[in-house]
């Protein structure tokens, strides 16, 4: 459904850290590393359907998180736990009608002992293809378990969206067209992830 300024998947909330003083001082914010040899490569397939035309452009991005937040130290002053969370661009080509490819890789970000409190280990949250027009971003969005266990992931979008392509907002589709008043006047975009060697 369309949701306005309102992105699927979080944005990064390590930037949280440096608003918390302890005793006068702000947490630091660790530098996230990038692992220099990542070998879980996936390569996300999207395909558009019955879309009532043209998009601006076509781009997208992962989300990281850590996995265990036992490696994060508490925020003093609310006495919770941040995770830290990092987002990636990923640049999607056009590989046939209306066909477009992306690759990802699960282990992109470094593990590593980032607040002295034991090794975060980064899992990927999900991935996401933007499809511009005008001043909507048609955003589907597909999932950890659906990438690794290689499930397709369909969402629907109302035609009447891209008309109102004026009105700014993000629109994170449905999962099934009678979400609609008009299912019939509906348009999808499929994803679906396939493991490929390094």
């Amino acid at each position: 459904m369309t949701h306005r300024r309102h992105l699927p998947i979080a944005l990064p909330l390590l930037s949280l850290f440096l608003t918390f003083p302890t005793y006068g001082e702000a947490m630091k914010q660790p530098e996230v590393k990038l692992n220099p040899e990542p070998r879980m490569r996936y390569e996300i397939t999207v395909k558009v359907d019955g879309a009532p035309g043209q998009f601006d452009r076509i781009d997208g991005h992962v989300d990281y998180r850590v996995d265990n937040p036992a490696c994060v130290p508490m925020t003093p002053v609310m006495g919770a736990t941040v995770v830290p969370e990092k987002r990636l661009p990923v640049e999607f080509r056009k590989t046939g009608d209306n066909e477009y490819r992306g690759e990802i890789f699960m282990d992109r970000i470094q593990d590593e002992d980032y607040f002295g409190q034991g090794v975060c280990h980064w899992a990927v949250v999900g991935a996401t293809a933007d499809f511009h027009h005008g001043q909507v971003n048609f955003s589907p969005a597909i999932y950890k378990d659906d990438i690794l266990g290689k499930h397709e992931v369909v969402k629907y979008f109302s035609r009447k969206s891209y008309q109102r392509s004026d009105d700014e907002r993000i629109d994170t589709g449905a999962n099934d067209t009678h979400a609609f008043n008009d299912p019939q006047a509906t348009f999808s975009i499929r994803l679906h992830a396939a493991e490929r060697l390094p």
